[in-house]
């Protein structure tokens, strides 16, 4: 039984052309924008504000710093810039610090292995023997 493994699925699915349903949402959110500000404004005031609404929607649209929408990026500056950092380490002044302990270590002495013609042979016998086994 064969089953279909989905790949990709970080990805956002394409929904209007090249539009994913958030950029469309972000673009359709410019426009109803840029309609109140036509009707409120007249025609001088309405092109001076329409410049910073279609650039704030346009990077809200497309614009991914570190890989995450500019939305997420803002909630995520505002969110760090107001709660309380918290520090895992703090350095202890030298004069708190305990004393060190010193402990004596038992030095080992190294045996020596004497390899001898016999063991040699014993040694290859042992791996002709072997020599089906794979590793």
């Amino acid at each position: 039984m064969l089953f279909n493994i989905p790949q990709f699925i970080e990805k956002e699915d394409k929904i209007v052309g090249p539009l994913t349903a958030k950029q469309l949402g972000w673009m359709a959110g410019a426009g109803v924008t840029l309609l109140v500000l036509y009707s409120l404004l007249d025609t001088a005031t309405f092109y001076i504000s329409a410049i910073p609404v279609i650039i704030i929607f346009g990077g809200l649209a497309f614009y991914r710093p570190y890989n995450q929408s500019l939305f997420s990026f803002v909630v995520s500056v505002v969110f760090f810039s107001f709660h309380p950092k918290v520090y895992v380490w703090r350095r202890v002044p030298e004069a708190i610090k305990p004393p060190k302990r010193v402990v004596a270590k038992k030095i080992e002495k190294k045996q020596e292995r004497i390899v001898t013609s016999g063991k040699i042979e014993e040694i290859s016998k042992l791996l002709d023997r072997n020599k089906t086994l794979k590793f």
